[in-house]
């Protein structure tokens, strides 16, 4: 997973741990009650105070105010977070590695972990004494974010306070989210885009950072009903499309989706049902959050502010800004303009070329989502495949009421005869990550049964 957490020479430039600006301002909502920043500061405080002399700690409290009152806690002593994309114990075993002073803390009481343990403290903290918020250098080292492990191993990614805080206040601006705006999100706070959007958002705008991770359809509606507007809800294509086919969705604001492609018409669907604006966040670990657009109105996606993309041959770069290093961008980009603007053509890791055809695995897996009767499903490329030519994909699906040979056939009139998977596997369930997305792990797992049946 490679070497530990770099360590900064500190600088002079410091920024505020929360943008908060006055004691009784509403900081959060958790339980159905407000949190005062005044609250939420002195939780952070005793929090820090508790934690253990180590450097590193792995945080998976699913709460979202306790992940953040930790985050923050962690940041006050000088620890960094360790944020992977599971806690398999092989990811555990690779942690351990890379930091072996490594602990942690869950708000699961029966979370087991093969490391060591501390805990959050319980009660109500009351407010004591003048309401300050403390500084933090802005070089400092106080996140490693890991990448999904969707394409292979995940690798870890240092995040310093003041490239964080240029990111977060360019989300801010640019869907207009402060103080008095509540930020609602299905991605946990463990992945880049749960970690920027629903947990530094909030803590660096000044807006309500609410504590649920939301879930089911009837989850993502209760928690509408329960903020005040201005809400905006955080969201994936996957979590998106089991809410809407639910039935009747809450009115919203702004929706925001990223983490994997959304459909126009997927997108319609959202405007028309929630009254909302739509947009689309396109980021990744390493880089972090780079471009938005608005789905049904334009294809083409603007880069944040100081940020800018170009290529190298067929290698799409991103640098500027929140970005400290040329970045590379696992995704076929066609840049437009002065570097500001671009097109996305999909994922270079998707490419598939198969008897002289090229295709992605994005547009197969659209084609076999978009069949009626079909609620889930994923094509798969066997590593012998890789290296041949004329190697087959594998797909799965969730397809309840369908045979295969059904969703063979309605899938043969969608896609060229090259690309049709053999086998096509029907499953109950795939098995997707919280945030939606497939670990290629996990893929392969899947092949792996499916070949010993």
């Amino acid at each position: 997973m490679g070497a530990t957490a770099p360590r900064r020479v500190p600088t002079s430039q410091r920024f505020p741990l929360v943008a908060y600006d006055r004691a009784d301002a509403i900081a959060a909502h958790r339980d159905g009650r407000p949190v005062t920043a005044a609250a939420l500061v002195a939780d952070i405080r005793r929090t820090a105070d508790s934690l253990p002399d180590r450097r590193h700690v792995l945080n998976v409290c699913s709460d979202r105010y306790h992940f953040a009152v930790l985050l923050c806690a962690a940041i006050v002593r000088g620890q960094v977070s360790l944020l992977p994309p599971t806690t398999t114990p092989n990811v555990i075993e690779s942690m351990r590695e890379f930091a072996p002073d490594a602990y942690f803390i869950s708000d699961d009481p029966a979370a087991q972990i093969d490391l060591p343990r501390s805990e959050l403290p319980t009660g109500n903290v009351v407010p004591d004494g003048e309401f300050s918020v403390p500084q933090i250098d802005g070089d400092q080292v106080v996140a490693c974010v890991f990448t999904s492990g969707s394409t292979g191993e995940p690798q870890p990614n240092f995040k310093t306070w003041g490239k964080l805080g240029i990111a977060t206040r360019n989300e801010s601006a640019r869907f207009c989210i402060g103080p008095g705006h509540a930020v609602l999100g299905t991605v946990p706070p463990q992945h880049m885009y749960g970690f920027e959007s629903t947990v530094l958002l909030p803590l660096l705008s000044g807006a309500i950072l609410t504590a649920e991770r939301l879930y089911y359809p009837a989850d993502i509606d209760a928690a509408i009903r329960r903020m005040p507007a201005p809400r905006t809800l955080f969201i994936t294509p996957f979590h998106m499309r089991a809410w809407l086919e639910s039935g009747e969705s809450e009115r919203i604001e702004t929706l925001v989706s990223a983490t994997a492609p959304l459909s126009v018409a997927l997108a319609r669907m959202a405007e028309e049902r929630t009254g909302a604006r739509l947009y689309e966040i396109y980021g990744c670990t390493e880089a972090g959050q780079v471009a938005t657009r608005r789905t049904t109105q334009s294809p083409v996606w603007q880069a944040y502010e100081g940020l800018r993309l170009w290529t190298e041959g067929d290698q799409a770069m991103v640098s500027g800004g929140h970005v400290e290093q040329p970045t590379k961008l696992m995704d076929i980009i066609e840049v437009q303009g002065d570097g500001t603007r671009f097109l996305l053509h999909g994922r270079t890791a998707d490419l598939v070329n198969i008897a002289g055809k090229r295709n992605s695995i994005g547009y197969l897996n659209h084609q076999l989502c978009a069949i009626p009767g079909v609620l889930d499903g994923a094509f798969y490329l066997p590593e012998d495949a890789e290296r041949s030519e004329v190697g087959r994909l594998m797909a799965f699906a969730v397809a309840p009421g369908l045979t295969v040979p059904q969703v063979t056939a309605m899938l043969r009139s969608r896609i060229d005869a090259a690309f049709m998977p053999r086998p096509l596997m029907l499953v109950e369930r795939l098995p997707r990550q919280l945030t939606g997305k497939l670990a290629h792990e996990a893929l392969r797992a899947l092949a792996e049964k499916a070949r010993k049946r």
